[in-house]
């Protein structure tokens, strides 16, 4: 087994909630997205957000509007919809569900024999 497919998967189950998480206070462009990903050291590609984007925004949980740029084309800005506020809401509770109890499962010391 790869490391490196065992980290990529773990990346990947949790980049939905990090895109609704760039976004939770203000809209942005693809670039501004995967510049805020890639600071945070989670490495993702266009071709890889491209499709996320088109998934959540059918799923109900984005929008998009036109922007026009000084500096080029017009963007596309993307944003929460209420139903995306509220299921970014529960991921959070997820989230921390799920790290407290991963951090009890790899801290404890096994004392089973």
């Amino acid at each position: 087994m790869k490391i490196e497919n065992t980290k990529a998967q773990m990346r990947k189950g949790v980049l939905e909630f990090c895109i609704l998480s760039v976004l939770k206070d203000d809209d942005a462009y693809v670039a501004e997205i995967l510049d805020t990903l890639k600071d945070a050291k989670l490495l993702v590609v266009e071709g890889t957000i491209y499709p996320l984007l088109t998934r959540l925004k059918n799923a109900g949980l984005l929008n998009y509007r036109w922007e026009e740029s000084t500096s080029g084309p017009p963007r596309k800005y993307y944003g929460l919809t209420e139903t995306g506020k509220l299921f970014l809401k529960e991921l959070n509770t997820t989230w921390s569900e799920l790290h407290n109890a991963v951090t009890i499962v790899t801290s404890q010391k096994n004392t089973k024999k």
